[in-house]
């Protein structure tokens, strides 16, 4: 399952809620038919969004008044990976095509497993557990230190910040 939103505040007294948009294209949420909770017991489906500044406002299916509304506050809403649509390009990733692909070296050394992907701020974060365990390596998401990603063959090519500069 991939988180592609997350429901914010009770907007206005009809049921509407903010909504944040984790989709490369922000308005694309909509196709993606129903949402569900992470558990996967709750299915919402969006009967109406309008873009605000920052977010949606949407209005879903059998959220009627504010006290529906507020009950869903911070709800991730989540798809199947297989209904996503495919990616354009070689270097267009979702995120959870990448985690649980082994880290490598460019010599060809095991680093460690990729575990997560972080948005702190201008540029994406991977999180590597280390082979053998310790403390996670946390790695900017640039070109420079991850050269090549390879899905197929399940591994990606990490070349550690001090080798970069």
């Amino acid at each position: 399952m991939i988180c592609v939103a997350q429901i914010g505040a009770a907007h206005g007294i009809r049921g509407e809620v903010r909504l944040k948009s984790f989709t490369e294209n922000p308005a694309a949420v909509a196709s993606y038919g129903a949402l569900e909770s992470e558990d996967g017991r709750r299915q919402f489906e969006i009967a109406q969004m309008r873009p605000a500044k920052g977010f949606f406002v949407a209005r879903l299916k059998g959220v009627d008044d504010r006290n529906a509304a507020e009950r869903l506050t911070n709800l991730r809403l989540y798809v199947p990976r297989a209904r996503l649509p495919p990616t354009a390009d070689a270097d267009t990733f979702y995120h959870a095509d990448l985690v649980g692909l082994a880290a490598v070296s460019a010599e060809g050394e095991a680093l460690g497993t990729v575990t997560a992907i972080h948005r702190y701020g201008a540029t994406d974060t991977i999180e590597i557990t280390p082979v053998g365990g310790g403390d996670t390596l946390l790695v900017p998401f640039t070109h420079e230190t991850v050269p090549m990603i390879d899905i197929a063959g399940g591994r990606i090519i990490v070349v550690p910040l001090a080798e970069t500069e």
